[in-house]
């Protein structure tokens, strides 16, 4: 290593001569000290690829100097140790390695040299759905019906995994990718090639960030960037701003870590922190866990960030203990992060860095809350609930609001389920799903949940019979420490049985409610309810049929299914009477901090996670049966309406071709405010009467085959219909929600895929308008992809969540701003004009260019390529097309 600002030092292990580490905070340069945590990481990954990515001493100095640059768009080049993915991006991104392998091949290259070279960790965590509930075979029941539903695909991804090296699956049935992660793949300090370093890594799901938690550097990135940074190429970024999060204080003993995260999502989203980094700091810190560090981490594309960062500290390294981690590589990393002087101490405030920002909370203010209708980051304090959503209900259609008529809040409906008769009315909470490892990583309220389930059991209380209750932990882990404190049994009782290991309702996996139930709510036109222990709550993302949604915790998921409505207030209003007449009240059945503290201590113990994972990619005996291709370029079945291989690459040819002006295109959709990719590119059901299913019937297959959106993401017929098919799409040319635009050569309304092909037949460019907050959530490239297969040329918006914004770079398809200041309705646009947008010969990194409309009008936005590296790509029409050039040449 030839470069001034790396030091080579001892080794740490005696016993391992070759483990050295790169020494940067042993510089003859105090800025060091003054870095924020995550910055220094940065550095450190920067550093130690100088030699293959030419990281000039100059570049090291800006990054030193952050504090002066970091509004200046100092770029640096990050190669992050690892990389994880899960099926619903796997499949498509192992789908693209297959087409660029054939690809490479034709243009004369060496299709092997299609390869990760980087560790690749894949968990099927997404396909599970839940199906079968309140049985004690659910579990069994729902993977049976996974496999049967997803063969095809599982048998896909296992020659990827004989085809690629360095790339592990992990069969389903084994947990949630980024719980997986912390507690068994997360090395903290990477121990490779001789050297000691930190570990990092980019994911293909927004919650990657939850690893943060751990000390990890880590955040999500769209699939098209993860095969580049798989194949070798680093991610470009521009030197983000750190916001330091102070925390101060003790929670309340009745508060749990997700009221903690719901009150920060609130309050960051307010602060403004998209493209920037949050690092945690302050002695508040101390008193969280690992398990709540990590939920708030996982949270942090609900309120925008890049990467919410915890520091490691003496806590991390006893949750490596606790979680069964080797305990001398525990002891190796310890000593290299004291070394290098990243090991933190979080009451002592003089190692606190320079940050750009400092925001403040002390745990004591933090309340029992809520968020929801319709947005992670609309809080809700549990004891204004029910207030709140009947406010809801009459406000005017939007994120909170319903608009019912006033004469019909008190509108109720008889139904009949399993021979019993029960009323549903607004606010009858249908579903409740404890999911999702935001909180299901987290025993204090797993154990929580439990010991109310306990209480409530005991004190006579239950869950209506027609209530989808269902218990989806993130590892197996869960289920083991559950069942041994004895707590499972009672969860059981209240319906909240085991249903399978994998996100599930969180991801809108929640499969049917009963026939009886829907019914109801469609003839009463209710507003239903999901009560869910998630990260999200999109419109259309959780259930069809549940127009409201909230996210809780694990024990409130509970309280609100006994009660049966979002419409109690806890404090003054009973959660049930038993048999005996006795009124039991949710303070009544509620666990202290401290009851599960000392349940927590005794039952939560690494010999557990050891038994667990010792055995996690071979457990699954119909994962190991699967009988896959050996062939290192795959053999394409023309009949797959799962796998296909997608039309990207098609003319491709090793010459460049000029980006040219887009001349008079139309726009096909037109948006307001925070549309998420769950807008664009839906996960979930694939309705009856959509284009995605007229393509599916057409093939032969019958709607209960139809599977989901992303069970089907390796097929670009499927996906490129299914863009912008949303239920709950609000389309500004529309006057109501729907899937649909207006074709404005014909003037007819049409669903969006078939309007988009009249312009494609017809040879028209096409592009779309939207608000801020453009492209908010999962960090799915196919909001990209099937944007791009519609002929969408360009976004004009008037800001993008960064995930979204990188993966429109992938594709090539321009990301344009509005000018600061400016939107549509300061510029009198109506999206019916036409639209040429001038693109200059030489391009510069976030340069103005010029539209013109054909009303005569012209204004200026801001093409929002925002480093050199992304300029590359899109003159290659985007990074894969960049990737089969370089490995062809």
């Amino acid at each position: 290593m030839n470069n001034p600002f790396v030091r080579i030092v001892e080794p740490l292990d005696p016993k391992q001569p070759l483990k050295k580490f790169f020494n940067l905070s042993k510089l003859e340069d105090v800025r060091y000290a003054r870095l924020p945590f995550s910055i220094r990481v940065l550095l450190e990954a920067a550093i130690r690829n100088c030699d293959e990515f030419l990281v000039k001493k100059g570049d090291v100095e800006n990054i030193l100097n952050w504090k002066v640059v970091q509004h200046k768009n100092v770029e640096v080049p990050f190669k992050p140790a690892r990389v994880i993915l899960q099926d619903f991006t796997g499949v498509p991104a192992v789908v693209d390695f297959a087409a660029m392998r054939d690809a490479v091949k034709k243009l004369g290259g060496d299709p092997e040299k299609i390869n990760p070279i980087c560790p690749a960790d894949l968990v099927i965590d997404h396909s599970i759905q839940v199906d079968f509930n309140r049985r004690s075979d659910s579990l069994q029941k729902n993977q049976d019906l996974e496999f049967e539903r997803n063969k095809e695909r599982f048998e896909f991804l296992k020659w990827g995994s004989q085809a690629f090296k360095n790339m592990r699956i992990i069969p389903p049935g084994s947990g949630i990718i980024h719980q997986v992660n912390l507690e068994y793949l997360a090395r903290v300090v990477m121990d490779h090639d001789g050297y000691y370093y930190p570990d990092s890594v980019v994911g293909t799901d927004s919650h990657t960030t939850m690893i943060d938690g751990l000390g990890v550097l880590g955040w999500g990135v769209g699939g098209i960037e993860a095969e580049a940074v798989m194949l070798g190429q680093p991610i470009s970024m521009v030197l983000p701003e750190v916001v330091g999060y102070k925390l101060l204080g003790n929670p309340q003993p009745l508060v749990t870590s997700t009221d903690i995260v719901l009150t920060i999502t609130k309050h960051l989203r307010q602060v403004g922190v998209v493209g920037k980094f949050v690092e945690f700091f302050g002695p508040g810190v101390a008193q969280l866990s690992i398990a709540d560090r990590a939920t708030i981490a996982n949270m942090c594309p609900e309120y925008g960030a890049t990467a919410a960062y915890f520091p490691v500290d003496d806590i991390s390294i006893g949750y490596l203990i606790q979680t069964g981690r080797d305990k001398e590589k525990v002891m190796c990393t310890k000593k290299y992060l004291e070394a290098v002087g990243m090991l933190r101490d979080f009451k002592n405030s003089s190692q606190d860095p320079d940050f750009t920002q400092v925001v403040e909370l002390d745990l004591h203010t933090v309340v029992p809350c809520c968020s929801g209708p319709k947005r992670p980051q609309d809080k809700v304090a549990v004891s204004d609930m029910k207030k709140d959503f009947e406010t809801c209900l009459g406000a005017k259609q939007g994120f909170k609001g319903f608009q019912i008529a006033q004469d019909r809040h008190n509108t109720v409906v008889k139904f009949n389920f399993e021979g019993c008769d029960f009323e549903l009315a607004h606010g009858s909470v249908v579903i409740a799903a404890i999911t999702s490892c935001t909180n299901t990583s987290n025993p204090s309220v797993m154990l929580g949940a439990g010991l109310l389930a306990k209480k409530a059991v005991e004190a006579g209380l239950t869950v209506k019979p027609y209530i989808k209750t269902s218990l989806s932990p993130g590892s197996g882990v869960v289920t083991y420490y559950l069942r041994e404190s004895g707590v499972m049994s009672y969860l059981s009782q209240l319906g909240f049985d085991v249903v399978g290991y994998g996100c599930m309702t969180c991801i809108g996996n929640s499969g049917p409610l009963p026939e009886s139930v829907v019914a109801a709510i469609t003839q009463g036109d209710l507003v239903a309810v999901g009560v869910l222990s998630g990260n999200r709550n999109f419109e259309g993302r959780v259930h069809p049929n549940t127009r409201a949604n909230y996210l809780a915790s694990p024990p409130l998921v509970i309280a609100y299914a006994i009660a049966g409505t979002i419409r109690i207030d806890f404090e003054k209003e009973p959660l049930g009477i038993n048999a005996s007449g006795k009124k039991i009240f949710l303070k009544d059945i509620w666990p202290t901090r401290n009851e599960i503290q000392v349940v927590e201590h005794q039952f939560v113990i690494p010999g557990m996670f050891k038994e667990v994972y010792q055995k996690i990619e071979t457990v699954n005996e119909s994962w190991n049966a699967l009988d896959a291709p050996s062939d290192k370029l795959y053999t394409w079945n023309p009949k797959s309406t799962y796998i296909k291989s997608p039309p990207f690459f098609d003319g491709l040819t090793l010459a460049l071709q000029t980006p040219k002006t887009i001349e008079d295109a139309y726009v096909l959709l037109s948006f307001g405010d925070s549309v998420t990719t769950d807008h664009i590119s839906p996960a979930g059901n694939i309705a009856r009467n959509s284009p995605a299913a007229r393509y599916l019937m057409s093939r032969g297959l019958t709607p209960r085959e139809f599977n989901s959106y992303g069970s089907r993401r390796g097929n670009d017929a499927v996906m490129a219909r299914g863009t912008f098919a949303n239920i709950r799409l609000v389309n500004k040319f529309i006057d109501k929600q729907g899937p649909q635009t207006v074709h404005f050569p014909s003037g007819e309304t049409l669903d969006v895929f078939d309007a988009a092909e009249r312009y494609k037949q017809a040879g028209h460019p096409l592009i779309v308008l939207a608000g801020k907050e453009y492209g908010a959530g999962s960090s799915r490239d196919w909001a990209a992809k099937g944007p791009f297969l519609l002929g969408v040329k360009a976004v004009l918006a008037e800001s993008y969540e960064r995930i979204h914004r990188s993966n429109l770079v992938g594709m090539g398809v321009i990301p344009l701003q509005y000018l600061p200041g400016e939107d549509a309705r300061s510029l009198g646009l109506t999206g019916r004009e036409r639209y040429t947008i001038i693109i200059p010969e030489k391009l510069k990194p976030q340069m103005n260019i010029q539209i013109k409309l054909d009303t005569g009008k012209t204004f200026h936005a801001i093409m929002r390529f925002d480093t050199d590296v992304e300029l590359t790509y899109f003159h290659n029409g985007g990074i894969l097309n960049y990737m089969i050039r370089k490995m062809a040449s």
